[in-house]
């Protein structure tokens, strides 16, 4: 029997708010109000997991870390937390797993410090998540407004280092509501061994459906940001059409 795909609710922080961004782009928030209330929000609607992403930390223009820790204290015990945004040393990752976080997200640090990188997967295991952004086959760098480098490429070092899991979001589809790139999804589980979240574009119940066909290929989770803001589909719902 194919496993219950793993949703996780994201919840974008900049200027310390609940945002969404189109494909990414700084300046395209659209406003949500609270972080914390929206992160109670999917933890009362039976959410495991909440990915929290510290924007302004990403872009390089200040951070949220305090709003963060409180989420992390806060809901710790009612749900696991995913911290993404701005983990580029020693220091972020400490403080981020230190919190209560369950998993941190490396996305830019994976791409300009590689050796940093595979020493912190050797440290923390499956605690460690590197974001692959991808446009086409060129990953995005530094609040995707840089260039990365070439996927496969980068998944092969970081397969030799044991990396456990890879969140992959197509950067054209983030926040569109344009469906998910399975193609990509499928290609880069096939091309490792560790466990694939799937991020960008999810804009209905059957496109959950669509990804939870891959899950004998490594796919196990999907993170949800814009549908459920938008309300194209409820949580419940979600949790529901991939049991």
């Amino acid at each position: 029997m194919t496993e219950p795909l793993t949703l996780l609710p994201a919840v974008d922080v900049r200027d310390g708010k609940a945002v969404r961004l189109k494909q990414g782009e700084s300046g395209s928030e659209t406003d949500y109000g609270s972080p914390l209330e929206a992160a109670y929000a999917w933890a009362d609607a039976g959410a495991r997991w909440i990915h929290l992403v510290d924007l302004d930390a990403a872009f390089g223009t200040g951070d949220n870390r305090a709003i963060l820790r409180k989420i992390t204290d806060r809901l710790g015990d009612m749900v696991h937390i995913e911290l993404s945004g701005g983990i580029r040393d020693d220091d972020s990752i400490k403080s981020a797993l230190d919190s209560g976080a369950s998993r941190v997200n490396i996305g830019t640090a994976a791409l300009e410090n590689p050796d940093w990188t595979a020493s912190m997967i050797g440290m923390y295991a499956d605690k460690v998540a590197v974001g692959l952004d991808v446009r086409g086959h060129t990953l995005a760098a530094r609040g995707w407004v840089k260039e990365g480098g070439d996927l496969l490429e980068t998944i092969d070092f970081l397969n030799t280092v044991n990396c456990a899991r890879y969140v992959v979001t197509d950067v054209t589809r983030d926040g569109m509501m344009s469906g998910p790139n399975l193609e990509l999804l499928r290609e880069v589980a096939q091309h490792t061994s560790a466990k694939v979240t799937a991020s960008g574009g999810i804009s209905s119940l059957n496109d959950l459906r669509a990804i939870r066909t891959l899950a004998d290929e490594g796919v196990d989770s999907a993170i949800l940001g814009k549908a459920l803001y938008a309300r194209a589909f409820t949580l419940q719902e979600a949790l529901d059409a991939t049991q």
